[in-house]
């Protein structure tokens, strides 16, 4: 079963920008996250570019063919990993038209090659979203909306990591930054930021899907703390019944109870010969409203505590009523 971001990112690999200039952004950002510079012979540049979603792949391809006049090589292999997924090996064939496209990406002019200092290509709101839309297909992960709410994108390029936060902070969005085992996380645990940020990427699928899961997950925590409530309101009614029946068998045994009202004596008995019962159902068998039961039941316990007070200071044992 493919995973919630993989869905994310199928549905994100079939949307296509009209405009060059968001085509551009988008596929600066995922060639930053999972692409590489290589060389080829008299220096000229080429790229390769890795991935295990096929339709990422597809996508990049379709982007790389759409900036430039570049070849491109594509070959499938099986992942070492535990879970052997299919690896998709997107290779630019070092040519002399390679470099116009990486200026026109924003990867050279620097020290570092693919540094993420894409101001030149975040101007407009639209290159924004599909710099992160790119971002995101390249290095990101969210979990499944009835899990926490998490959505990540991680590489091992600070400054790439730098702008994507810039972005984010820039549009509004609580994102969060910190580094993992020379990787950097760039990170979002709000549930509404999260459906936001798919909102703005462009994946309405998903997020109707996450939005409906969240809701699914916070009605199941009401009913939850529901029962929870129930569950401790019913040990409360259990726990207060047994303490009532204490009570009046300490009445009873010390030879007070005889000497109540009739009321309190028949109210009493009810509670013993019914001990689990509520104050609802002893209040229909005495044919007496709820609060008056309470009542009775309250000037019971009050009777036999003010007994056990006595007998502490007196310190004499209770008489049986034999």
């Amino acid at each position: 079963m493919p995973s919630f971001a993989a869905d994310v990112k199928n549905e994100l690999a079939h949307k296509l920008d009209k405009k060059i200039c968001c085509q551009t952004a988008e596929l600066a950002a995922l060639l930053r996250m999972g692409a590489s510079i290589t060389l080829g012979t008299n220096l000229m540049l080429g790229l390769s570019f890795v991935t295990e979603n096929a339709a990422v792949a597809r996508k990049t391809l379709t982007l790389l063919k759409s900036a430039g006049d570049v070849q491109t090589e594509v070959t499938v292999s099986r992942s070492q990993r535990l879970k052997k997924n299919n690896r998709y090996s997107l290779r630019v064939v070092p040519s002399p038209n390679v470099r116009p496209l990486m200026e026109q990406l924003g990867m050279l002019g620097d020290t570092e090659g693919s540094m993420g200092r894409d101001k030149a290509l975040l101007k407009k709101q639209c290159c924004r979203r599909a710099y992160l839309r790119g971002a995101f297909m390249g290095g990101g992960s969210i979990n499944r909306p009835e899990a926490e709410c998490h959505l990540e994108m991680i590489t091992d390029n600070y400054g790439f990591a730098d702008t994507i936060v810039g972005v984010l902070r820039r549009m509004g969005f609580p994102a969060g930054f910190t580094d993992r085992k020379n990787h950097y996380l760039i990170y979002i645990k709000d549930g509404e930021a999260i459906m936001d940020f798919l909102s703005i990427i462009g994946a309405t699928k998903s997020l109707d899907e996450f939005e409906s899961g969240r809701n699914l997950k916070e009605v199941r925590n009401q009913v939850n703390r529901l029962v929870n409530c129930e569950t401790a309101n019913l040990q409360k009614t259990v726990d207060a019944a047994h303490y009532q029946n204490a009570c009046i068998k300490l009445l009873k045994d010390s030879g007070v109870l005889n000497a109540l009202s009739a009321a309190l004596n028949k109210t009493a008995i009810c509670r013993q010969e019914n001990p689990d019962a509520t104050l609802a159902e002893l209040a229909e068998i005495l044919l007496v409203s709820k609060s008056c039961v309470n009542h009775r039941l309250r000037k019971l316990v009050s009777l036999a505590e003010e007994l056990k007070e006595k007998q502490k200071e007196t310190g004499e044992p209770i008489e049986k009523n034999h």
